[in-house]
């Protein structure tokens, strides 16, 4: 049986942060993950888990300034202390709180051949940081529309990456709205990337918005994803159309368990 977690940097955002951990266990759900939580000390993250008997599964790193245009820095040359200093952070949280995931996000800058080393430098060095700690590092593909100028954009681009970072736990986070708009055939595409897939998410395609409107056939994905034998999380990652608990049907709608 597929598990869910709710993303609580998209999810319950009519709340203060650690207020949503108490709605997240309210409406259901027994997993979370959030963005960047780097604003809460890992005592206060910890007390609202484990008050609310939530497990966290995934963090990103910290996306370095955004008001400067930054959107992650791994594969940003000249920021390679940066980025590693955003992971050890990471690596704090996710060790303190039990998670087994951090997202490393590539930044805003230009495919080059030096970007392209950077990211794989990085990812190396990362990741042989992160085995210890039995912390699995995933890289995630964004589509240009809602990040337009990110690094990493198609699933065959990060399959290279992982490919050269040459480290088994460097993952693909396959994130079905990205990469639906940017490569489309998703149910192949899990097939035949199920070895490299780290984590999943999910969202409508075009809106972003609950997973039970749109092109996309949920159903059939979650039931290929059984039928290949995933055994990760897939993630809620949208933008409710309004209250979040109230487009919370959808579980009901796409036969999502819960409770």
């Amino acid at each position: 049986m597929l598990r869910f977690a709710a993303n609580i940097s998209f999810l319950f955002k009519e709340l203060p942060f650690l207020d949503r951990f108490a709605a997240t266990a309210e409406a259901g759900f027994k997993l979370v993950e959030c963005h960047w939580p780097y604003d809460n000390p890992v005592e206060a993250l910890r007390e609202r888990l484990e008050r609310n008997r939530l497990s966290l599964v995934m963090v990103n790193t910290a996306p370095g300034n955004l008001d400067a245009g930054d959107f992650g820095l791994g594969a940003m040359p000249g920021r390679e202390a940066d980025f590693q200093a955003a992971l050890d952070q990471s690596l704090h949280y996710v060790s303190a709180l039990g998670a087994t995931r951090i997202h490393c996000m590539a930044g805003k800058v230009p495919v080059t051949a030096t970007a392209h080393r950077t990211f794989v430098d990085n990812l190396r060095r990362g990741a042989d940081k992160a085995r210890d700690k039995g912390v699995t590092l995933v890289i995630e593909p964004l589509n240009t529309r809602s990040a337009p100028g990110y690094f990493l954009t198609h699933a065959q681009q990060a399959v290279d990456i992982i490919g050269e970072v040459d480290r088994p736990n460097v993952k693909l986070l396959f994130d079905v709205f990205h990469l639906q708009i940017m490569d489309g055939d998703i149910i192949m595409r899990l097939e035949k990337l199920l070895s490299l897939i780290g984590h999943v998410q999910i969202a409508a395609v075009p809106s972003r918005a609950e997973p039970d409107e749109g092109e996309i056939n949920y159903r059939a994905v979650f039931d290929a994803l059984e039928r290949i034998g995933y055994d990760g999380v897939v993630g809620a990652e949208y933008l409710p159309r309004a209250g979040t608990k109230e487009g919370l049907g959808w579980t009901k709608k796409l036969g999502v368990p819960l409770r």
